[in-house]
């Protein structure tokens, strides 16, 4: 706690008073007689301001969500400061929101839930500093929470799983393989040694001014990437897969971004167009970026099941392989996923597109 305490110092602090007036706003009847226990879950991690109230059995009692993708679209990816200011700006309606369609009053809460690590430092400090305050006026158990942890157990919300499973986290922020074998019992399997999958689609929708073709102005990179790549060619260029020789479960999208980035000005050059001009050939770079990034996440997937089953550490038939976080939401990726596991013996297992991306459910 005393880390949490130092770093709330550092970061927004809304005053006593503002949360004395957001506790007031509530018209509910403390005191409120419930059978299972009652988690607020804050999440502030990177650019969605969300919470939710969800109870010891699963049900989701209420649930808000402010996304800051219209903003960071303009700005062309996400500013740490623009971000911060943005939770800050939104967190107590959110909230608010969230206690009010769940019908729960603060007081009847049994813990508080926050996101604490990792993600920005900036918008972290925000959730944290929040409930920090809140915690203190209702004198309620605060509940620090770790971002990966909470995308790897969201499954079990949604299906009954049993430990141990394998989990695929891959998002925007975070790239990673790991033996779930149970609720705090992480086995690191592999992770990215540079960027994760979701920020090489952003930057490579970006280097193709994406933004400006007429079907992908309003959707994020790695969305834009998935809808361009349904109209292209996957084989358009030839890309070695990354780290095609390492004999790990570990990954990299570094290089695949900047082979693309040298096809986009060499096919600039043939067009003769500037660049922060639509190429005519944007589609087939999508198709064959998408393309060789899910090739590469099913192979180092495919190393880890196998490592798994050879040391008994998952079941040699209908292991679980949990997929999640936003890049996950790629129903390319998702189906390239199918494929592995069918051939592997596994099942693979998906929470629902909104529980892929951060969310305030999976901290809660």
């Amino acid at each position: 706690m005393l880390i949490l305490n130092k770093t709330a110092g550092v970061f927004f602090k809304p005053s006593k008073r503002k949360v004395y007036e957001f506790l007031r706003s509530f018209n509910f009847h403390p005191g409120t007689l419930f059978l299972h226990k009652i988690v607020l879950g804050i999440e502030t991690s990177c650019d969605d301001t969300a919470a939710a109230v969800v109870d010891e059995t699963g049900n989701v009692l209420g649930e808000a969500i402010h996304s800051q993708t219209e903003v960071h679209l303009k700005t062309g990816g996400i500013v740490p400061a623009v971000a911060q200011q943005l939770h800050r700006d939104n967190i107590q309606r959110i909230v608010q929101e969230a206690l009010s369609a769940s019908r729960i009053s603060p007081s009847d809460l049994s813990a508080i839930a926050t996101t604490i690590k990792p993600g920005l430092a900036l918008s972290l400090g925000v959730g944290l500093s929040f409930s920090l305050q809140l915690v203190g006026q209702l004198k309620k158990p605060f509940i620090p929470i770790h971002h990966m942890e909470a995308h790897a157990l969201t499954i079990r919300l949604t299906n009954k799983v049993e430990f141990p499973f394998l989990v695929l986290l891959i998002s925007g922020g975070h790239c990673l393989l790991a033996l779930v074998q149970g609720v705090s019992d992480f086995l690191l399997l592999g992770k990215s040694l540079d960027i994760a999958p979701g920020d090489m689609l952003d930057k490579v929708a970006r280097r193709l001014s994406l933004i400006k073709h007429p079907e992908c102005s309003t959707m994020s990179g790695g969305k834009a990437i998935e809808h361009l790549a349904k109209q292209g060619n996957r084989f358009y260029f030839d890309i070695k897969p990354p780290l095609h020789r390492a004999k790990n479960c570990d990954f990299s999208f570094t290089g695949l971004q900047q082979v693309t980035n040298k096809r986009i000005m060499k096919k600039e050059k043939e067009e003769g167009i500037e660049e922060g001009q639509v190429l005519s050939s944007a589609a087939d770079i999508a198709a064959t970026v998408q393309h060789t990034m899910a090739c590469h996440i099913v192979k180092r997937t495919h190393r880890a099941i196998l490592f798994c089953k050879q040391r008994d550490l998952l079941p040699q038939n209908n292991a679980v392989l949990v997929a999640s976080g936003g890049v996950a939401s790629n129903f390319y990726v998702r189906r390239a996923l199918e494929i592995l596991t069918n051939a592997t013996q596994c099942t693979l297992l998906c929470p629902p597109p909104r529980l892929c991306t951060d969310n305030g459910i999976m901290i809660a």
